[in-house]
């Protein structure tokens, strides 16, 4: 039995869906904060069942008859570590024979804020006792594209990541990954620090959106207060824009640069390039 945390969230349907390649509906348990928004997921025959990061009890309950366990870090950043503690001591309560943890790459060196509680959670499973595999994943080439249509209409895209150079892939490059380590054997202890194949850069970014949309793009580098600025200028909350502004600093010093290949290896094949998401895009 394999179970998946935030099954309702955008890497969560992707990575039941992988699995769902190679393994039964009924052997995979999707655990959600509102069963009644999994009916999708129930339709396929996976069993949905009540898993809130904050309610140790509902996790207890969920997590019983489960062999491995893919915790998909929570999108409450301030609450992760907290949150992230409830599922593995329910983990182990219930007998869990491996969990694996999607962390951030090169967690513990990394230059962004989003680092501190990945890490934290990392001890976490490695005090715990518990088998478990860290995917260490790099940026989502999405969390980019949200930006797209806005320079499209301005013919400017703005950060404050300078030159720094960004591995990044698409969210299914990921899932597919980590439905991949939750079907092998023998993946206690491994550390997967996982990017794209090919990096780039937002100037290059910009270069290949005016290529395939015949519009130029031009890229703007802002400082770190500048950006964040400018993000809540556009309407984000203060802290979302902050976090950002640090991860686009973050990647100037080399924070989302991986030239590892493991993530293309780990799949089978290349990962997903820029442009081809860029132009699906489009």
């Amino acid at each position: 039995m394999i179970a998946v945390t935030g099954a309702t969230g955008q890497l969560g349907q992707l990575v039941i869906n992988a699995l769902l390649k190679t393994v039964a509906a009924s052997e995979i348990v999707a655990l959600v904060r509102d069963p009644a928004k999994a009916q999708s997921l129930s339709d396929k025959g996976v069993q949905v069942r009540r898993g809130d990061y904050n309610d140790k009890a509902a996790l207890d309950r969920a997590l019983q008859g489960v062999e491995k366990l893919l915790l998909i870090s929570s999108s409450e950043v301030g609450q992760r570590t907290s949150q992230h503690r409830n599922v593995i001591e329910a983990a182990k309560s219930a007998g869990v024979q491996l969990i694996a943890y999607t962390s951030l790459l090169h967690a513990d060196t990394s230059p962004l804020g989003l680092a501190a509680e990945h890490v934290e959670t990392e001890k976490l499973l490695a005090d715990s006792g518990l088998a478990y595999a860290l995917l260490r994943n790099g940026w989502y080439s999405e969390n980019y594209l949200a930006s797209v249509p806005a320079a499209l209409q301005h013919g400017l895209f703005i950060g404050s990541a300078g030159e720094g150079k960004i591995a990044s892939a698409t969210r299914a490059d990921y899932a597919e990954a980590a439905a991949r380590v939750l079907t092998l054997d023998d993946q206690a202890g491994r550390v997967y620090e996982l990017a794209g194949d090919d990096a780039w850069t937002l100037s290059d970014l910009c270069a290949s959106l005016s290529a395939l949309s015949g519009k130029t793009v031009a890229y703007q580098n802002l400082s770190e207060a500048d950006f964040a600025a400018a993000l809540m200028g556009a309407g984000l909350p203060e802290g979302f824009a902050k976090l950002l502004a640090d991860s686009d600093a973050g990647a100037a010093k080399g924070g989302l640069f991986d030239d590892g290949h493991q993530l293309s290896t780990l799949i089978g094949r290349p990962t997903t390039p820029l442009a081809a998401s860029l132009k699906a895009m489009l």
